[in-house]
């Protein structure tokens, strides 16, 4: 009876996602990788003895870190440019 519950716990959660527009790849990328992620951190500190230094003291780390940032914040980044009003041009017809 749990994997008919269970079913129907995500037939709800993809109804669900489906109305609010919700994309379902994030949600599959993250079901299907987590626990890989979750093995990679675990042994990394291990490694690193708990210390969080190797994810930013390597140069490749670093980069990783910061492209990753940069994804997670590019929706506030490209909003306050936009508010800005970068990217907006004004074209003399006159001129041309």
């Amino acid at each position: 009876m749990f994997e008919v519950w269970l079913m129907v716990g995500f037939g709800l959660l993809g109804y669900a996602m489906k109305k609010l527009q919700y994309p379902i790849v994030p949600l599959v990328l993250g079901m299907v990788l987590g626990s890989l992620v979750e093995k990679s951190l675990r042994r990394a500190l291990v490694l690193s003895a708990g210390s969080f230094d190797v994810f930013y003291t390597r140069p490749i780390t670093l980069g990783f870190l910061l492209v990753a940032l940069l994804a997670y914040f590019s929706p506030l980044i490209r909003l306050a440019l936009k508010k800005a009003g970068y990217g907006k041009t004004d074209i003399n017809v006159e001129s041309l």
